[in-house]
């Protein structure tokens, strides 16, 4: 029996799909040397990931559709994450009818632990390639999701935390892009940099958090919630992003409500923000959340003649 013809492209994808298999351990008995299969690691995924990524908790129903797997196959899964005390299920503040699913707490870190490992494991396949190797590698997956999502499909959306180079990043984009569309000069930079800095050496895990917006792939956006130095029960929105080529995503509401939804979790009252009123993107995002304007003042920073704003959540 000869093989399959090189140009054959029903051959081709299936060799293809063999060789990534076999390389990603996608086959073996308990995947990334744990307890549980692929499916059951990419349920405890999406569950991990959904309220960032949808704005709210998922339904058996959604997490179903959003992997194309069988109504029966999924239930079984998550009979199974409930007896090992990874998934509690809470009825649906808006449908009586359906049940949210969360992870608990057990459950985020049997998945953070997973995740390491899964990132780990990545790490190690690319390692032995260069950089020209490992550009063309990535152009090269870009250009299979997208051709396979077909025209017009949304680019994943991700929110997470600050990786290494991540808060550089930040810094660099809020002084280029506030220097393009409003000639703010490097001493708004500086602020920047100055923030960073106090989210890094004086950092509480428990109260704080930074979120980088992914998408696609790609950083497309970033935020920050911080507790206010003199009041306890006062967070502080920060450096929120978005950039150009990423807007009209819906990532900055995004990013606003998961701060939110962080500060409740974290016991906080309120939420305080300092913005100006030539943001007028932002400000939108802010009254669309519910934000009030508490106070505004006019100032001379960055080179320019200002008015500065401060807006307030009740919690």
């Amino acid at each position: 029996m000869s093989s399959p013809s090189a140009t054959d492209p029903v051959a081709a994808v299936r060799r293809f799909n063999r060789f990534y298999t076999r390389r990603i351990g996608a086959l073996d008995r308990g995947h990334l040397d744990s307890p549980f299969s692929l499916p059951e690691v990419r349920v405890l995924y999406e569950l991990a990931h959904w309220e960032s990524s949808h704005g709210g908790p998922p339904s058996a129903t959604a997490v179903g559709r959003e992997l194309g797997l069988d109504a029966g196959y999924l239930s079984r899964l998550l009979r199974g994450f409930e007896r090992r005390g990874l998934l509690e299920r809470t009825p649906s503040a808006g449908d009586a009818r359906r049940h949210d699913l969360r992870l608990t707490p057990a459950g985020r870190d049997t998945f953070a632990e997973l995740d390491a490992r899964a990132r780990a494991d990545v790490a190690l396949l690319l390692a032995p390639l260069d950089e020209p190797a490992r550009g063309r590698l990535l152009a090269a997956m870009r250009v299979v999701e997208e051709t396979l999502a077909g025209p017009g499909a949304a680019p994943p959306l991700v929110l997470r935390p600050p990786r290494a180079g991540d808060l550089g990043w930040v810094v660099e984009r809020h002084g280029a892009l506030y220097a393009e569309e409003y000639g703010w000069d490097e001493r708004f930079e500086a602020l920047v940099a100055r923030i960073v800095a106090d989210y890094v050496e004086r950092h509480e895990p428990r109260r704080e958090r930074c979120w980088i917006a992914e998408l696609g792939g790609g950083n497309a956006g970033s935020v920050f919630l911080v507790r206010h130095p003199e009041r306890p029960d006062v967070a502080r929105l920060r450096l929120l992003l978005v950039e150009p080529s990423a807007r009209g995503h819906g990532i900055g509401r995004r990013l606003v409500d998961e701060c939110t939804r962080f500060a409740r979790q974290a016991g906080y009252r309120t939420i305080t923000l300092w913005t100006n009123s030539v943001l007028v993107s932002a400000r939108r995002i802010y009254e669309a959340a519910g934000y009030r304007l508490v106070d505004e003042a006019p100032h001379h920073s960055f080179g320019h003649d200002l008015v500065g704003q401060t807006w307030e959540l009740a919690l």
